[in-house]
């Protein structure tokens, strides 16, 4: 059971009905997550700008951005943020095998070097504390530039902010969501709504 309830859309100011608008038609559903997070207007209106400019802009290619985001909510332990990253890794075009495998990608032959070298990097970065080396860094410099490992650590930290939000608030997971991780990551045994539940 979540620890507060979402917003209902006509609680919010206008430019936020405007953004909750284009997450429903982009994913089917508006995230509870900001909907809690709306009771401030401008800390939602000021996590959902960073969200675009770390998740959509760049040169980093959306589906590894969201792949990373998964691996790093996994890291974390975060079912509900896994959940939101299986479902949008699959809007942008990751297969449902690679996002069951994401978990492998060490040992998966569904992943390239360069997404090996961005997940390795995302997954010793979402540990607490990192556990990033010098080894992963020049890992990813094989495959990237400066401005694009900025762009993989971004994602992985703000999965850092979005994974305490909604471990600490309970988050219900939505529906859509929950179906894509149950289908995908929890094919292998490896998700439940656990405390996201409805």
């Amino acid at each position: 059971m979540p620890h507060m309830q979402p917003l209902p859309f006509d609680a919010v100011p206008e430019d936020i009905q405007e953004r909750f608008i284009h997450y429903r038609e982009t994913r089917g559903f508006t995230p509870n997550s900001i909907q809690t997070m709306a009771r401030r207007p401008n800390i939602v209106r000021a996590f959902m700008e960073l969200n675009k400019v770390v998740l959509y802009e760049g040169t980093v290619a959306e589906e590894l951005k969201m792949l990373v985001s998964l691996i790093a909510s996994q890291v974390a332990g975060c079912r509900y943020c896994q959940a939101h990253m299986a479902n949008l890794s699959k809007i942008y075009a990751a297969s449902a095998e690679k996002i069951a495998n994401v978990w492998s990608f060490e040992t998966s032959d569904l992943f390239s070097e360069a997404e090996r070298a961005a997940l390795r990097l995302a997954y010793h970065g979402a540990m607490s504390p990192a556990q990033t080396t010098a080894d992963d860094f020049a890992a990813a410099y094989e495959h990237f530039d400066e401005g694009q490992v900025v762009e993989i650590v971004a994602s992985v930290a703000l999965f850092g902010f979005l994974n305490r939000w909604n471990d600490s608030m309970a988050t219900e997971i939505e529906e859509l969501p929950a179906q894509v991780a149950r289908e995908t990551i929890g094919a292998n045994g490896g998700w439940e709504a656990g405390k996201h539940q409805p």
